[in-house]
């Protein structure tokens, strides 16, 4: 698969607290584990996605390429074997003030497309807004990644995510493959089933088959800067994220009579 242009994932919602970076990090090491070479691109301003590897976010990384045009390459810092990441950089936030016309937006993927064969994936943890950043996220990517917790405000924010995308989509004429991603499951309770069953009734074909169980492993292993796979391999939470890079790969979605499972 590395003859080839990587596959690019995007992790996105504009709501805290769903596992956006959690899943960014996890499913990219689980990539890794299967045999991936991935390359991760921390472009959320906040850095959790480089901090939970480990690495700081204070050395200059994506801020480059998009004020410099300095390489991916010469900006990715080895966090595991077989996985390169680039930090955000400090100037990152201000990315979101470029002057400049329509080609402010082709940065990112005009930059990947000279990163060479070496990845089989490019996750990128993006972060929760719609500005220019993100748009940037959208213009690169092949598959928009949702995380969405089950409650029904995460729901709610969820649909006003979907109607954002599709405007931008629109205004952008581009067209990205969007999957839902179910975290903070527990299928003991009548709440979390009631929402997964309606966010397969309103994105029928987009949930991803695989729901992340709440996990107290997922909680604490970015405070160790290690994923879920390091700080506790046989957990519900490595063994939900190993499943999930697996759907992810397949693009496996959740079938109407899986849903209530």
């Amino acid at each position: 698969m590395s003859a080839q242009q990587p596959r690019c994932l995007v992790f996105l919602n504009q709501k805290g607290g769903v596992g956006k970076t959690t899943s960014a990090v996890n499913v990219a090491h689980a990539l890794v584990r299967s045999g991936h070479r991935v390359l991760g691109l921390d472009l959320d301003p906040q850095g959790h996605f480089a901090a939970s590897m480990g690495i700081e976010g204070l050395d200059p990384g994506l801020d480059d390429v998009f004020f410099n045009g300095v390489a991916i390459n010469d900006r990715a810092q080895q966090a595991r074997d077989g996985l390169l990441l680039v930090p955000p950089g400090p100037r990152l936030p201000e990315v979101e003030q470029m002057s400049g016309g329509r080609e402010r937006g082709w940065i990112l993927a005009n930059a990947l497309e000279q990163i060479g064969g070496g990845f089989d994936f490019v996750i990128i943890d993006c972060p929760p807004s719609s500005g220019l950043l993100a748009i940037n996220a959208l213009l690169a990517t092949d598959d928009v990644i949702m995380p969405v917790s089950c409650d029904y405000l995460a729901l709610e924010g969820l649909a006003g995510l979907m109607r954002t995308l599709m405007r931008v989509e629109q205004g952008l004429h581009i067209s990205r493959n969007k999957f839902v991603l179910v975290t903070r499951f527990n299928g003991q309770r009548r709440l979390p089933r009631e929402v997964r069953g309606k966010l397969e009734e309103y994105f029928p074909g987009q949930v991803l088959r695989t729901a992340i169980r709440d996990n107290v492993s997922l909680a604490e292993a970015p405070g160790f800067g290690q994923t879920v796979f390091e700080y506790r391999a046989d957990s519900n939470g490595a063994k939900d994220y190993a499943a999930l890079a697996e759907d992810i790969r397949h693009r496996r979605v959740l079938e109407p009579a899986e849903v209530n499972g």
